[in-house]
């Protein structure tokens, strides 16, 4: 399933995902769990994509995280995160259970260039994606769009407002520089925050099923 609007059922799941992520309590994962969405957080390098999945997830999750060396020296560019000290080398992965038969399953794609090509795969059966956003390096979530809209995959995008953000650019100004189309949901986050990253999570949801309504009333 590339997309929300591929699948007959997709109506059905985003609106239930919807009304699941709503509540702030969750049905720990059961026997009876039988339907897995896959989202894909992906974005520039050091944007924050390990610490929304790890906010959000119910269970502790899988961080494919190792120390950066002298041997990334000159190949990941860490002139805007210079405390950054560890890197995703492969996918993070968390989960969230949102009733008893449907389960949320998040997938943080690594941001580096040399692991670009995990992408591909990891896009592959995604009803939808994040796009993290920092403000101080947008060029870095250029290539994420780009592929997004190659594999036709429904996305929303999000900015990560960080500490050290005294530029503090608009959300209008951020969809201009990033030429985002007016459909395309962007809001405001800060991926430490629980609250925060399930909100993207609904408004991507929310994204989602309004996309297959808007399939359902074409055909």
């Amino acid at each position: 399933m590339d997309s929300a609007t591929s699948d007959p059922t997709a109506s059905a799941a985003t609106h239930t995902a919807a009304e699941a992520l709503a509540p702030s309590g969750r049905t720990p994962l059961t026997d009876a769990a039988e339907t897995g969405l896959k989202i894909v957080v992906v974005g520039g390098f050091g944007v924050g994509k390990t610490t929304l999945v790890r906010s959000v997830s119910e269970i502790r999750p899988l961080n494919t995280e190792e120390v950066m060396t002298q041997a990334g020296v000159g190949v990941d560019e860490t002139g805007s995160v210079t405390a950054k000290t560890t890197t995703t080398v492969a996918f993070d992965f968390g989960r969230i259970s949102l009733n008893e038969r449907m389960v949320l399953y998040l997938f943080g794609a690594p941001g580096q260039e040399r692991f670009w090509f995990l992408w591909d795969r990891l896009f592959s059966g995604t009803l939808g994606a994040v796009v993290l956003v920092d403000t101080r390096r947008m060029d870095d979530s250029w290539y994420a769009i780009d592929r997004l809209e190659h594999h036709r995959t429904p996305f929303v995008v999000a900015v990560n407002r960080f500490d050290d953000d005294t530029a503090r650019h608009s959300l209008d100004e951020i969809r201009l520089a990033l030429a985002l189309p007016d459909q395309v949901p962007l809001v405001d986050c800060d991926a430490r925050v629980r609250t925060s990253g399930k909100n993207v999570l609904v408004t991507l949801v929310d994204h989602l099923y309004k996309l297959a309504l808007a399939q359902e009333s074409a055909s």
